[in-house]
């Protein structure tokens, strides 16, 4: 030993070496299941409506001023837009990358169970570029800021005809892709979480939005293309005018100033011939926007009416509108149509099949009633029986309200039904003061086995003599427990158990006794509800098992807490106190007799008085009366049987 060469080498900080494992936020992989993938996935999905919202409301940029008829760009809103727009492109961009940091599960694996994460990044990243990057980059990149930063500062000596076009038709080719990424990013929630919607009315409101959010497209396209027709109509009529006024396309254009076209407007009828009464150009469906002047008012005002529109034909399926035969105008009517049944058919579907979701217990519950009225007068039940079934009807629905309880708890593992019974047993078990004497493990255990029992007004739980299957532990209402000692004449003992007591004590005395057999013990006392009852019962069965399991039930503690909280051991004992009281008032009352006896005796002696004799004759009467063993005595109640603690 003195030979060896010890030499102590500096262990490292653990806490550094965790630090040094753990890797940085933007390098680990996500769990596509995970409470981060799931929570940003619901995130991105609202922003992803908002996107759909948000691009439409380019159209509404284009108008015309009223007191001048041209063509002009709401630049003011312009940017508005744009800048909430580069927001929701952000998070569209933050989308892509969290995608490239998010796991898949491996095809392969699913034979069994969940499957395999496949948490490479390189993998992740070539399937991801193989799948859905295309549509999510396309629905992400910011094409009408990019018109509106570029275009329109260059575009100041062009029309806002060809700035509207471009930021109109790369909407409608954007607007394609972001529709698309909306079905699988709705599907994956779906699949994780099981509904999008947590409650009925929020799936209601949803839907709700979704009819809303059509309606808003459809308006927004539909003052676009009238837009577009009232300035053709200029147009067409300007060409016509050309060799005579020398009318110039660029006239109809708001940045167009100088005095040619102040000379034009005020010679020109242009505007005469477009305004849908004295010119032969049909507007069709769009003529509403024109007499309503829709395109010169402001930007609220114009959105709202519009909307209005949207909503009107498509929830009435485009009935109400005219169409001319110019094959766009056509082809919008039918695409109303086919929008109209389609989205209203799904509105009104979704929307009954949740409010459904909050009235299906209530319905379910409504035709067990119907049965059970229709049972009953089959069978022709009393009238007392048949209101005793009804308000047990009625009371178990008010209390559960058509949950079944123990199938939920028998579908979750035994750790969580474990936790679950004792977060809503333990604290009313521990009321009890048999029960809070115990330890925690027992009580555990006892909250694991206990049943909830619903009681209503009039029903007796035991009757005196039948055997006794379950012990009850009230936690609400009262119950009148009374006894005639087996039928004895001339006994009749009654109490109220409130919250905290318990009747069928003699199941635990049968569950303690080893010599017990299978046959239950028969129950001394009659437990009636007085008012509505709800309990927790413990089963015959389950008795038994915490018996021979748990040794702390045979402890001399809980055998004094037992019997001092037993209503059985108690009226026993109240019996041989009355007993054994009546039995000294009895012997205190023939002493005192006795006393006066002697003193009248020794009276009578000394003045052989033949008054006192007769009076000594009616005291000894009396005397005979009181001190007569029958007049005050009771019946004898047997002491209750002594579990084997």
């Amino acid at each position: 030993m003195n030979n060896l060469n010890l030499r102590l080498v500096p262990i490292p900080n653990p806490t550094l070496l965790l630090q040094h494992r753990q890797q940085e936020w933007w390098r680990q992989i996500l769990d596509p299941s995970g409470e981060i993938v799931n929570r940003w996935n619901r995130i991105f999905f609202l922003i992803s409506l908002v996107a759909l919202f948000v691009d439409p409301l380019f159209f509404y940029l284009l108008g015309f001023m009223p007191h001048r008829n041209c063509l002009t760009m709401d630049y003011g809103w312009a940017g508005f837009l744009v800048v909430t727009r580069t927001i929701v492109d952000l998070f569209s961009f933050l989308h892509i990358l969290i995608k490239f940091r998010t796991a898949y599960i491996n095809p392969n694996s699913r034979v069994f169970g969940r499957g395999d994460l496949v948490t490479n990044p390189t993998l992740i990243g070539f399937r991801y570029l193989k799948g859905n990057f295309a549509i999510d980059l396309a629905a992400a990149l910011p094409l009408p800021q990019c018109v509106v930063w570029g275009v329109m500062p260059i575009a100041r000596s062009r029309t806002s005809n060809h700035v509207n076009h471009a930021i109109s038709l790369l909407t409608i080719l954007q607007y394609i892709p972001r529709i698309i990424v909306i079905f699988p990013l709705n599907a994956r929630i779906i699949k994780n979480t099981g509904v999008v919607a947590k409650t009925a009315w929020t799936g209601a409101a949803y839907n709700l939005i979704l009819y809303l959010l059509a309606s808003h497209v459809l308006g927004a396209v539909w003052y676009l293309i009238s837009v577009d027709r009232i300035f053709t109509c200029w147009k067409v009529h300007c060409r016509h005018e050309r060799d005579e006024i020398h009318c110039r396309t660029i006239y109809l254009d708001c940045e167009a100033v100088g005095n040619d076209r102040d000379i034009w407007y005020n010679s020109t009828k242009v505007f005469q011939n477009c305004d849908g009464k004295n010119g032969d150009f049909n507007f069709g469906m769009f003529a509403p926007a024109l007499h309503d002047q829709v395109a010169s008012v402001n930007f609220i005002e114009k959105y709202f009416y519009c909307l209005w529109f949207g909503l009107k034909n498509l929830s009435s399926y485009g009935q109400s509108l005219e169409a001319s035969t110019y094959a766009v105008e056509t082809g919008f009517g039918i695409l109303v149509c086919i929008m109209g049944l389609l989205f209203f058919s799904l509105l009104i579907g979704n929307v009954q099949t949740y409010l459904q979701s909050t009235t299906a217990r209530l319905e379910e519950w409504r035709v067990k009633r119907r049965d059970t009225e229709e049972w009953m007068n089959h069978r022709q039940l009393p009238p007392n029986l048949q209101d005793r079934v009804r308000r047990f009807v009625q009371y178990n629905w008010l209390s559960t309200r058509g949950v079944k309880e123990e199938e939920i708890l028998q579908a979750l593992p035994l750790d969580l039904r474990r936790e679950i019974q004792k977060h809503l047993c333990l604290d009313l078990v521990r009321r009890v003061p048999f029960f809070s004497k115990m330890d925690n493990i027992l009580l555990d255990a006892i909250c694991q086995r206990l049943v909830s029992s619903l009681n209503t007004k009039g029903t007796y739980i035991v009757r005196e003599g039948d055997p006794v299957n379950e012990m009850f532990f009230i936690i609400r209402g009262q119950v009148e427990s009374s006894t005639t000692d087996g039928g004895r004449l001339g006994f009749f003992n009654s109490i109220t158990l409130k919250p905290g007591d318990f009747c069928g004590e003699e199941l635990l005395t049968w569950a303690l006794m080893s010599t017990s057999n299978q046959n239950r013990p028969a129950s001394t006392r009659t437990v009636k509800c007085v008012t509505e009852v709800e309990a927790f019962a413990l089963r015959a069965d389950d008795l038994k098992f915490f018996a021979s399991q748990f040794k702390r039930l045979h402890s001399k503690k809980l055998q004094h807490s037992f019997r001092y909280y037993s209503h059985q051991w108690r009226t026993w004992g109240a019996c041989i106190l009355q007993a054994a009281f009546r039995r000294h008032r009895r012997r205190r009352l023939a002493e005192e007799l006795s006393r006066q006896e002697e003193s009248m005796l020794f009276y009578m002696r000394e003045k052989q008085d033949s008054k006192f004799a007769k009076k000594l004759a009616s005291v000894k009467q009396k005397a005979a009366t009181f001190v007569d063993p029958t007049a005050d005595s009771m019946p004898k109640m047997f002491k209750p049987d002594d579990p084997s603690f």
